[in-house]
């Protein structure tokens, strides 16, 4: 029964709309805004850094927090229990009970699941994905390059091989969710990072980085 409760309390945590109620504070439908995507990304696009940190902070949390401390709670806790709270967080992100069963991409929660479970791999490829920001300014590739390349770190710096085949899982499900910006990286037409503030112009909304 405590699992179980876990597992939900998991889900419900990622479900909490950070985006889209740091949105409405400032009196936009972010859906409608940007790319339309529900992540920190278009928070910035839309309202600036001052609301993007803390949503990405947030964002973060919702996954860090069940998949580390959630296991304390119960002296039977498996690391595989640890994997089902983190994935049970990383979906209610991107599909929010709030929301009608839409969110955002997972990809600031999907950190914060690894940062429990594999901190060095995920340090390195959060350099990597702001490397690839600074030169490309586009966050989506950044986000595709570091989901990539996270698991061949972990495997490489000896995590457990349950933490390597989730992690790949998880690279495996950001470029799922990114698909419709591949169509847009093939084409030219993927919104850049500090681009279209406004949400005016640019590409047709859609599910963003």
């Amino acid at each position: 029964m405590r699992v179980a409760s876990l597992l939900l309390a998991s889900y419900l945590v990622g479900s909490l709309p950070t985006s889209y109620l740091a949105g409405r504070l400032a009196g936009v439908d972010l859906r409608k805004r940007g790319s339309g995507n529900l992540g920190g990304t278009n928070v910035y696009r839309v309202l600036g850094w001052k609301a993007a940190v803390p949503v990405v902070l947030v964002d973060v949390s919702k996954g860090l927090l069940p998949t580390w401390l959630f296991p304390t709670w119960d002296a039977h806790a498996t690391a595989g229990l640890a994997l089902a709270y983190g994935l049970c967080a990383i979906a209610g992100h991107i599909w929010s009970v709030f929301l009608r069963f839409h969110g955002g991409k997972g990809v600031a929660t999907s950190g914060g699941v690894l940062m429990a479970l594999a901190p060095v791999a995920v340090l390195v490829g959060g350099l990597l994905w702001a490397g690839v920001v600074l030169a490309t300014r586009t966050v989506s590739l950044a986000s595709l390059s570091a989901a990539t390349v996270i698991p061949i770190l972990a495997y490489l710096f000896d995590a457990p091989i349950s933490t390597v085949v989730f992690s790949a899982g998880l690279a495996a499900l950001v470029w799922y969710t990114h698909r419709e910006n591949l169509g847009r990286l093939r084409r030219g037409e993927e919104l850049r990072f500090g681009a279209d503030r406004g949400g005016e112009g640019g590409t047709p909304p859609g599910r963003g980085p």
